[in-house]
């Protein structure tokens, strides 16, 4: 095994260094319950101590809570050229007009001259905007050097291909996906493209959002309070054959000394040269163990063994 220790990967075909693991900040909200500043900003000093320099954010997080904690934080602890900055523009803000506030408002808040990597977080599938119009106002934004690079998020490989022929300066970078040890069928069509197109690819819920981590079990699942109560993935079926994949990852940990979010973790980067996990933290503890996937690697045998067992999995998402 190699030694620990942070790692860097470039950013698709970019040349920025970016670390094999990022920090995924949605727990910036309501939604997950991070809403003081102090805690935010412990949660990013430590993520970027432990080598973590990516980090992703969106403008949906708290209605903007997530991008203002971040850009605080940055300023805060003279930090801005350690940090590469990944935000997303929610479909809803797609019309030529709305992209040029939207990103406006995102600078204001993240208290930058330009966001390194500005992604659509989902295509604008109930307003009618035309792929092309989107894309263009996007590639006008790096023109004139407010945003350096443009990612798509949550898009299928045809609507990737429309969106790259929108543009003539400059192309994306990466494609931001749901994808982890048990929900894998982003290995059937999008991994692939991206791998031929020398573009990143950024699994959101790398860790099944906490399902893989060990704390659940088919008979002890998230309260009804929780954001993940309605989540499929937490449906007694679909547990019980998670759970054969986190006894795996249990076994795993005495062998390896990490966790067994960290071998999930591993797993992902192990599997492919172009990945880039986000798993989020709600506390500085959870940011430096996230980190704590780098530096090292599962043997092939084990990557084998959990990716065996991992296939097995049949999640169904049909809850009525």
């Amino acid at each position: 095994m190699m030694s620990g220790g942070a790692e860097y990967v470039e950013l698709g075909w970019t040349g920025e260094k970016v670390s094999r693991v990022g920090l995924g900040i949605w727990q910036f909200s309501e939604s997950w319950g991070v809403t003081e500043y102090d805690l935010a900003k412990s949660i990013i000093e430590s993520a970027l101590d432990a080598g973590i320099n990516f980090i992703d954010t969106a403008m949906v997080y708290g209605f903007g809570l997530s991008e203002e904690f971040l850009g605080r934080a940055i300023k805060d602890l003279g930090v801005r050229d350690q940090v590469f900055i990944a935000t997303k523009i929610p479909g809803e803000f797609l019309s030529r007009d709305d992209v040029f506030k939207a990103v406006n408002n995102s600078l204001k808040r993240l208290q930058v001259d330009a966001i390194d990597l500005m992604q659509v977080h989902w295509p604008p599938c109930w307003h009618n905007i035309p792929t092309c119009e989107y894309m263009k106002a996007l590639e006008q934004l790096v023109n004139m050097g407010l945003v350096r690079y443009i990612g798509l998020s949550d898009f299928p490989v045809e609507l990737v291909e429309s969106a790259r022929e929108c543009l003539s300066t400059t192309d994306i970078v990466s494609l931001q996906i749901r994808y982890n040890l048990v929900e894998r069928d982003a290995e059937k069509e999008l991994i692939p493209y991206a791998l031929s197109n020398d573009l990143a690819v950024i699994p959101w819920s790398p860790l099944a959002k906490g399902a893989l981590t060990g704390k659940y079990t088919p008979d002890n699942l998230p309260e009804f309070k929780d954001v993940r109560s309605r989540e499929p993935l937490f449906t007694k079926e679909n547990m019980a054959q998670i759970y054969r994949v986190v006894e795996v990852l249990q076994d795993l940990s005495g062998k390896y000394g990490k966790t067994p979010a960290q071998l999930a973790l591993r797993w992902l980067i192990d599997a492919y040269p172009n990945i880039i996990p986000i798993p989020g933290a709600k506390n500085p503890g959870q940011a430096v163990d996230n980190a704590g996937a780098m530096g090292w690697k599962l043997s092939y045998d084990d990557w084998l063994r959990l990716d065996q067992v991992s296939r097995s999995v049949r999640i169904s998402r049909v809850t009525y």
